[in-house]
């Protein structure tokens, strides 16, 4: 027997008696998935699409299994038992990572894999095959700060990795009325981090008005007010480092907000710095042990934040952020419906936890000839004997990648650049852009938790009139919840065309015919608008 195949077996004879307990919880259920029985060499991913590439680049020496259906949406899909079980019978594991997945798919994989088994993040890794990766900054269109939630630091020196949790827990707020601070899905229900109108409860760790973050991540979300003034929120910050771990204290810090009132007017902050706009972040940093404002007053990206101490600074929240609650009654906690509220405005839609890079590299071809690269040298460490194989696959697929991308320019290239647009429900398409000269012109609506909004109905209608765009753009998983969209759309007279962003279905099941797809659609959806009604 080979080296190679020695170790392999090696491996697969050490995972049966860790795969007892669960081999047992699965009895009388399909066997569909990875298995110690296959001689092949079995390979867990995360998502469908990385799937579709291992598949791809492996041929026939491997047996492929994807923790999240094709169809289900990484960002929120929840690892079931046999999904675990895949998990511990993998030879090789492909995660997308910079914060893509939900934390829990990631803590799965990272706890149940066997020991020395290969557990690549594409996206991190494919940097070094020369993908090309690009910021997450966001369009700071709306005339407010936009205000989330960082962690900052790697949290080394306390033992802490990417499957840790840190927790910012409010434990007061003082001001003329309640402040809230929400994030809400797509089109869902928020989820709180804050609330105080129902008080803060020590006994429990303020479990119901804490924020838990993975390292290295940041979040946005909405800040509601329900009367103008001063107020301010102490937050205090832990870390744990495990599961099962007590949490470490990382310091406590009371943020000031001048809520429809002067900023610079606020009592025992004479000579303040008063933040009134662009991206800023109530940040915790686990290499510092502390808690400051990292603030991007021009969307400049990481090389412009600037620290600001909370003690010396004030968040404005201005007189143009009162908002109508809306009739929605999942939004009662605001107040009645048509009652005014100050808000500073979730930045993003829905609910999406991310990192400092845009993780969806994909929409860019060159960047999955990268991804293709990375995971011919995995496989190919993994299985010696196979190495010959995999490099043949990978170049007759990059060959097919690199028609592909020449494909995707061309067809959009065909678009009047006037009408090269896209509107849509999902920040997905940043790479499609930036690779192909299409520019991100917005999303549902800017401020979410408004929605359905009749000023923010107004101010999309009025986006795509003035942009003059023939169509915006539905993902297949999302249609049944994008009822702000399509109504707009069919207000105004533009088509609703469709755009695959992290998911397949029946009629689009892999990668090149996503991105045929796409591109294909983007032209026959703007290229020519159509007839408008007067």
């Amino acid at each position: 027997m080979r080296t190679g195949q020695m170790l392999l077996s090696m491996r697969r004879a050490a995972r049966v008696a860790a795969v007892a307990v669960l081999a047992s919880a699965l009895a009388g259920c399909a066997t569909n998935g990875l298995s110690v029985t296959d001689d092949r060499l079995q390979v867990i991913t995360t998502t469908g699409l990385l799937a579709d590439l291992a598949r791809n680049v492996g041929g026939d020496r491997v047996n492929v299994n994807s923790l999240v259906p094709g169809s289900a949406d990484p960002h929120s899909y929840e690892p079931s038992l046999r999904d675990i079980r895949n998990v511990v019978y993998a030879d090789v594991a492909f995660s997308n990572y910079m914060l893509l997945e939900e934390q829990s798919i990631i803590k799965a994989l990272d706890a149940n894999l066997q020991e020395g088994v290969p557990n690549v993040s594409l996206a991190e890794g494919a940097v070094k095959y020369a993908a090309e990766i690009i910021p997450l900054v966001e369009n700071v269109a709306l005339d407010t700060v936009w205000l989330g939630m960082r962690v900052r630091g790697t949290g080394a020196e306390y033992g802490a990795n990417r499957s840790s949790d840190v927790y910012l827990s409010g434990t007061e707020v003082n001001g003329p009325g309640d402040l809230v601070t929400y994030l809400t899905e797509s089109f869902g229900n928020p989820t709180f981090y804050v609330n105080s109108a129902d008080g803060f409860d020590a006994s429990n760790g303020y479990k119901d008005d804490t924020a838990t973050l993975p390292p290295d991540a940041h979040t946005h979300m909405s800040w509601a007010f329900t009367e103008p003034g001063v107020y301010t929120l102490t937050l205090s910050a832990s870390l744990a480092v495990t599961s099962d771990a007590k949490p470490i204290p990382l310091g406590e810090e009371t943020f000031t907000f001048a809520v429809g009132v002067d900023p610079h007017s606020v009592p025992g902050m004479d000579g303040a710095d008063v933040l009134d706009a662009g991206h800023a972040d109530i940040t915790v940093d686990l290499d510092q042990s502390g808690l400051s404002i990292l603030a991007d007053p021009h969307g400049g990206g990481d090389a412009h934040h600037t620290v600001h101490d909370p003690a010396a600074t004030v968040i404005e929240v201005p007189n143009k952020a009162l908002h109508d609650v809306p009739a929605d009654p999942g939004f009662r906690f605001l107040g009645r419906p048509g009652e005014q509220i100050f808000q500073l405005p979730q930045a993003v839609l829905g609910k999406h936890v991310h990192g400092e890079i845009d993780p969806h590299l994909w929409q860019n071809v060159r960047n999955v000839i990268s991804y293709v690269e990375l995971m011919r040298d995995t496989l190919a460490g993994a299985d010696p004997e196979g190495a010959r194989e995999y490099r043949d696959n990978a170049r007759a697929y990059i060959a097919e990648l690199e028609e592909l991308d020449a494909y995707v320019r061309e067809t959009i290239a065909e678009i009047p650049a006037s009408r090269r647009h896209l509107i849509t429900t999902h920040d997905a398409f940043g790479y499609l852009g930036a690779a192909y000269g299409v520019e991100i012109s917005g999303f549902v609506t800017p401020n979410p938790a408004a929605e359905p909004s009749l000023t923010d109905r107004r101010k999309l209608a009025e986006t795509i009139r003035n942009l003059d765009l023939p169509a915006v753009f539905l993902e297949p998983n999302l249609i049944a919840r994008s009822s702000t969209l399509t109504e707009v759309a069919d207000d105004v007279g533009v088509a609703v065309c469709t755009i695959y962003g992290d998911t397949f279905d029946d009629a689009v099941s892999d990668y090149i015919s996503m991105m045929r797809f796409n591109a294909e659609s983007l032209r026959t959806c703007l290229a020519d608008p159509p007839e408008r009604d007067e």
